[in-house]
């Protein structure tokens, strides 16, 4: 049974605009045609408040999901019946337990090689050369901005248009450093890198929320236009401002297509006015309203909001921290093409810039990238002896020309095709690893281009949807002629944050309601060990 999100509608009083209203007006066949490519500061006018109070510390490290899981206590509900975009269902739903999860069996570690045979047994020193957490696709959203589709969120491709959690999302990416925080004082990790699509539609507010929560920051409050208190008194609902206590650790930025298009999808030029303007057509919340229903209508306005072009984004991230992989030579670049070394390893990350600002989901590399970049830097780590770990926002496989029919995409010049890149990257023997997101799926994919090294791919899933996890990335030197890459998913804790235990609640609501969608994938994806020959 499909179904699609509510919309809320409010009478007009005498004197006063309407600011809601019934889904109408302009055509926004457009924003459908949208949604299917996705199947795929603080408020104005704010008078200054006390700083919140930092939480504390977690107790303990986080336990790894090889020694516990945390899974949903009710079966989905199939066909979807209840609508969690309407406030009365999914506080239903929460009443019966569809929020709620329950502790499950740990999943062993699942070895694999790239032929297919046994790993090799270990030598007898193994070394470890780097841990490090992949994050990937937080889709952190200005759930208020007019820029937003949420009306035609419903099962199947069009899940992404909505969630229930997005307006806790800051609170979640907060609980989900808090968890890397307390995992790293007790295992420590080297640096957090980013799977792209870190914001949900390449809003300056989306932004700068999201750094200022990963670098720390003594007040950060995710609301935008109205002033707005849904739950009256402080840290206490969603919309009022919290104390981030900031990654422990190093961590490095990766571009997805909706840290620089509009709903990941289209040009921001196209729609600049639209983002910072007052009528929402696609379907928005409106907090001033009990339980944030979706609305269309008029809304209040935010410049805060207005969409970043990617070197304005670039700008932005390389005055925050310590510019988190970009400085002047990206800027100069124009895109996230960069490298760095870890430290006392012969290990070397590429990060590489997928998105098309052209438009479209899928990811592009242009042959231009590969001669000003990508080939250079593969050479360089070649003679420096290097091993090589790639990351980027979209694995190889949804590479290509950037055309994109439903958003009516062209065809972007000069893009490397599948084989093509494939072929590339297997030119080249010390390539252990790409590093991806965009699917949202835990997924793992050996590379086996014909005549070619052969490498693996890993693919994490977001924390924005579930199971609302980020994942441990360990690379070994087995002391045997191989290298082994774990990888352990973790989910993030909750302790001591009601409003980012209310998040997870409302999460796991998506899943279950039978609206959201599973990005486990299969268990020999989850938790990996993947053997590869010891580049020389």
């Amino acid at each position: 049974m499909s179904q699609t999100r509510a919309v809320g509608t409010r009478t007009a009083e005498p004197g006063r605009s309407l600011r809601a209203r019934a889904r109408g007006g302009r055509p926004a066949a457009v924003f459908l045609l949208a949604l299917a490519a996705c199947a795929a500061e603080e408020s104005v006018d704010r008078a200054p408040l006390p700083a919140p109070a930092p939480l504390p510390a977690l107790a303990g490290a986080p336990p790894l999901t090889t020694e516990r899981t945390l899974v949903p206590r009710t079966a989905v509900i199939d066909p979807p019946a209840r609508n969690p975009a309407v406030p009365v269902e999914i506080e239903q739903m929460l009443a019966e337990g569809y929020g709620e999860l329950e502790i499950g069996p740990g999943q062993p570690l699942a070895p694999a090689t790239l032929d297919g045979t046994p790993p090799p047994p270990r030598g007898p020193r193994p070394k470890l050369l780097t841990r490090f957490v992949h994050l990937a696709d937080t889709q952190l959203a200005d759930d208020e901005s007019p820029a937003r589709l949420a009306i035609f969120d419903g099962p199947g491709p069009f899940a992404s248009a909505f969630r229930p959690q997005e307006g806790h999302e800051c609170r979640i990416l907060n609980a989900a450093v808090r968890t890397i925080n307390a995992f790293h004082r007790s295992t420590p990790v080297d640096f957090v890198l980013l799977g792209g699509d870190n914001a949900d539609s390449a809003q300056t507010n989306e932004i700068a929320w999201f750094t200022a929560i990963l670098d720390g920051a003594e007040r950060v409050e995710c609301d935008s236009g109205d002033d707005d208190d849904p739950v009256q008194g402080p840290d206490n609902d969603p919309k009022d401002p919290f104390f981030a206590e900031g990654l422990l650790m190093p961590w490095r930025w990766v571009t997805g297509n909706h840290d620089v298009l509009h709903q990941g999808n289209f040009p921001v030029d196209t729609r600049a006015e639209l983002v910072t303007g007052s009528l929402s057509d696609g379907g928005t919340r409106d907090w001033s309203l009990p339980g944030g229903p979706v609305v269309t209508g008029e809304v209040v306005p935010d410049p805060r909001r207005a969409l970043l072009s990617r070197p304005a984004l670039l700008d932005q991230l390389a005055a925050t921290g310590d510019g988190h992989g970009i400085g002047p030579d990206e800027q100069a670049y124009g895109k996230a093409f960069y490298e760095f070394d870890v430290k006392d390893t012969p290990l070397r990350v590429l990060v590489l810039d997928t998105a098309a600002e052209t438009g479209g989901p899928n990811g592009v590399l242009l042959e231009d990238d590969v001669e000003r970049f990508i080939r250079p830097a593969l050479d360089r780590a070649q003679r420096d002896r290097r091993w090589v770990v790639l990351a980027s926002h979209h694995a190889s496989r949804l590479l290509g020309d950037g055309s994109f029919a439903a958003t009516g995409t062209p065809v972007v010049p000069g893009a490397l095709s599948v084989e093509a890149w494939q072929a590339l990257v297997g030119g080249y023997d010390n390539v252990l690893l790409h590093l991806a997101g965009h699917t949202h799926v835990h997924r793992v994919t050996p590379v086996t281009p014909s005549g070619g090294h052969a490498y693996w791919e890993l693919e994490t899933s977001a924390l924005s949807d579930y199971p609302h996890q980020v994942r441990v990335i360990e690379i070994w030197d087995e002391d045997n002629g191989f290298a082994a890459i774990r990888g352990v998913a973790l989910d993030y804790a909750v302790d001591d944050d009601p409003v980012a235990a209310e998040g997870r609640r409302r999460a796991v609501v998506d899943v279950t309601s039978g609206f959201g969608r599973d990005g486990s994938g299969a268990p020999s994806w989850r938790n990996v060990e993947l053997s590869i020959e010891r580049p020389d």
